[in-house]
């Protein structure tokens, strides 16, 4: 077993860090850092931890974050350097699809991880190469959408993976082709917001989009406020949480939820820290979202900051949209 990684007595909830908007709801707080700096990354959770895959630097390390007790460890490396992958934890196991590898050439490799055993193995390749998608869980079936092909043009397909199986199968494809999207699962159906085409942050996108399963059938909802792309995103009370993002000039930290039961978009509290390429767990009512780079492009961070969507700032501090440049 791996040694757990010593937290400092920074416990989650106990810095706050007051980012407080007019109009706006929640608090934030900032719990102990990651163990190394990362961007770029897949975030999948299973059983209340979060696991962080991969990085814009080549960092193979797997690290593995628990939101009880803000405590982080270490596990199996996964087995090759690995950027802008797409990652869910479903059953007893984290699955990690495609990426970017050395060269910016994208894969169809499938691996899953076993954190009984601490070990990765191989399963069956996607039907095509794709990285910088989404992918969520439906009725025990793993959906992959959006992204991009080996030099940044949109990968066209929906696949959808069975694990029971390890057996791929096509849906309805995307309507709206784009990469570096938010993809959440809510209400049975999938959802997929924002983006960039063609892997040009300068073409950001608004879109939302729902596929029913039922009806293998895609409808546009309502546009989310802010344009943007490699934002994390979270699914709470029912609403889709998009969290920070970036353009070619800067990073993000506009925090808006979209509840799918009414089409509408609200305003939540923005980002202490702004920042792209992270990823975001719930646990316990609270939204942690995980290191990412606070610059466009290819910086990265340890940081990690907690938002209590129910908490409200009594000074009511209002840093603006939380950008930078």
């Amino acid at each position: 077993m791996r040694a757990l990684i010593l937290t400092l007595a920074i416990a989650v909830g106990t810095l706050p860090v007051r980012a407080h908007e007019s109009g706006t709801a929640g608090l934030w707080s900032r719990a102990a850092p990651a163990p190394a700096p990362r961007s770029e990354v897949a975030v999948a959770e299973l059983a209340g931890r979060a696991y962080v895959i991969g990085d814009y630097n080549g960092a193979t390390g797997l690290l593995i974050y628990d939101p009880a007790t803000g405590g982080w460890r270490t596990g199996a490396p996964f087995p090759t350097p690995i950027h802008h992958a797409m990652a869910v934890g479903h059953g007893d196991r984290v699955y990690v699809f495609g990426g970017y590898g050395t060269g910016w050439r994208a894969s169809d490799r499938v691996w899953a991880y076993d954190p009984k055993a601490d070990a990765w193995s191989p399963r069956a390749p996607m039907p095509s190469v794709r990285a910088a998608g989404g992918a969520a869980v439906i009725d025990g079936r793993i959906h992959v959408v959006g992204g991009s092909v080996s030099g940044g043009a949109n990968a066209s397909g929906h696949a959808v993976y069975d694990p029971a199986r390890d057996a791929w199968s096509a849906a309805a494809p995307l309507p709206t082709q784009r990469d570096h999207l938010a993809v959440q699962a809510v209400g049975g159906r999938l959802v997929a917001i924002g983006g960039r085409m063609d892997g040009d942050p300068d073409r950001n996108l608004a879109v939302t989009e729902i596929y029913d399963p039922a009806t293998d059938g895609w409808r546009t909802g309502a546009p989310m406020p802010t344009a943007r792309s490699g934002a994390a995103a979270a699914v709470l009370g029912g609403e889709v949480f998009v969290m920070g993002g970036e353009s070619n000039a800067r990073t993000f930290g506009a925090v808006e939820a979209y509840d799918p039961a009414r089409d509408a978009w609200t305003r939540r509290t923005p980002l202490p820290t702004p920042r792209h390429g992270f990823g975001a767990i719930v646990q316990a009512g609270r939204i942690h979202t995980l290191v990412g780079s606070p610059n466009p492009g290819g910086d990265r961070s340890d940081r990690v900051e907690v938002l209590d969507p129910e908490m409200h700032d009594p000074e009511g501090l209002a840093p603006g949209d939380g950008a930078r440049r």
